[in-house]
């Protein structure tokens, strides 16, 4: 059984913080968010996952009056109950219930009308990993999450309107080179639409250390099944904890106006971290020593003779499509403010026309009834949304790598 303390790794060898890199501002703003919050009824979409549940925990500092959460993941939801009920110093509300339904279904609409009102509203279901990206068929499935059933669940709260509602984006709707990242943006173009009769906001954020199917999860998988690890050597991305995740979204969801971006106000340069130095560091805490290889097959072969003394991992120059090397959090051009708060900064878009915005995505909806779809018609069509959209396209995912 592994014998590394994940959370002392995270903030000893990933982020290099002791406390929460947002604390500061939560206690700044602690009376903002305990009025808002305190006797709320609050619905969670998603919430199984690790941002969901780290919004959660953060949530439940405070006093909800009741808290549903939705999530495919039924075993997810089931771990969601059990960690909540075994933690220590959260609030959970007697009126609280988890359904594993998908909240694109009749039969949510049907639990949103009849145990509403809801206050608070956050959506985290999304395809989020850019692994998703492979052809036609996984292209939809990820537009379908991302962009088309959010359109449905903003025309339901346009109708009953929550008092605060987010939905997360990511690093990679900024300058996107993959169809994750651009469906996440495409979906900020949306909430920005509905902005101005809807309280809305999102934010794009780092790498979640650790997060459920993230490459460093998989370590823990790979160390309790005696394989390799292998990772891209020339990958580096911005990092926070589970828990910095939670409270980035839970600030963004309740203080900010509406149509906002919120983004943690990391240095690019300082702040991003190599993948590679990661797992050595992962290596080198189980108290052993990497052991280097040059290829897939030969890390596997030295797996099966492990010694108690080195661990095999392959590291590889990045070749899959919609990679970037790095990370960045907002474009040049956007308006950012970076006074209003020690940890986060701001950026507020320009309006975008709702009508304009909802044929964008009929039209998208409309692609893939195209016979014999290829991968490439999709990417053009996106285009004509974001110009700036320049998709790497190497013929190559991830499915092809350990």
């Amino acid at each position: 059984m592994i014998q590394l303390n994940i959370p002392d790794f995270i903030k000893e060898k990933v982020t290099f913080r002791k406390q929460s890199y947002f604390l500061n501002d939560l206690t700044r703003y602690d009376s903002d968010l305990s009025n808002a919050i305190d006797g709320k009824n609050v619905l969670v979409i998603g919430g199984a996952g690790t941002i969901g549940s780290s919004y959660i925990k953060a949530l439940l500092k405070f006093k909800p009056a009741k808290l549903y959460v939705i999530d495919i993941n039924e075993n997810g939801l089931t771990e969601l109950v059990r960690d909540l009920r075994s933690s220590d110093g959260l609030n959970i509300p007697s009126d609280f219930i988890t359904y594993p339904i998908n909240f694109g279904d009749p039969v949510f609409t049907k639990l949103f009308l009849k145990e509403g009102p809801w206050h608070i509203v956050a959506n985290f279901a999304a395809h989020k990993h850019v692994r998703s990206e492979k052809d036609a068929y996984s292209i939809e499935a990820m537009l379908d999450n991302n962009l088309f059933k959010a359109e449905k669940l903003l025309k339901l709260l346009s109708d009953h309107k929550p008092e605060h509602f987010f939905c997360v984006s990511t690093d990679k709707a900024a300058n996107p080179v993959n169809i994750m990242g651009a469906s996440k943006k495409l979906m900020e173009n949306l909430i920005i639409a509905y902005s101005g009769s809807l309280k809305i906001n999102t934010a794009r954020f780092a790498n979640v250390a650790f997060s459920n199917g993230s490459l460093l999860a998989g370590y823990i998988e790979r160390v309790m099944k005696r394989q390799p690890l292998s990772c891209p050597s020339d990958i580096k991305r911005f990092f926070v904890s589970p828990e910095e995740s939670g409270q980035i979204c839970l600030m963004a969801n309740i203080l900010g106006k509406s149509g906002q971006i919120f983004f943690p106000k990391f240095d690019f340069e300082k702040d991003q971290t190599y993948f590679k130095d990661i797992t050595i560091r992962f290596i080198e805490s189980l108290g052993l020593r990497p052991d280097l290889c040059s290829s897939e097959s030969e890390a596997i072969e030295k797996s099966k003779k492990m010694n108690g003394i080195s661990y095999p991992v392959y590291f590889f120059e990045s070749d899959t499509s919609g990679e970037k090397t790095y990370e960045e959090f907002y474009t040049e051009d956007e308006e950012k403010d970076l006074t209003k708060f020690e940890s986060l900064g701001i950026i507020t878009p320009p309006e975008i026309d709702l009508n304009q915005t909802l044929e964008t995505i009929h039209k998208l909806r409309m692609v893939f009834e195209t016979p014999d779809l290829e991968k490439s018609i999709i990417v053009d069509e996106i285009k004509k949304s974001i110009p700036d959209f320049n998709h790497i396209e190497t013929g190559k995912n991830l499915d092809q790598k350990m």
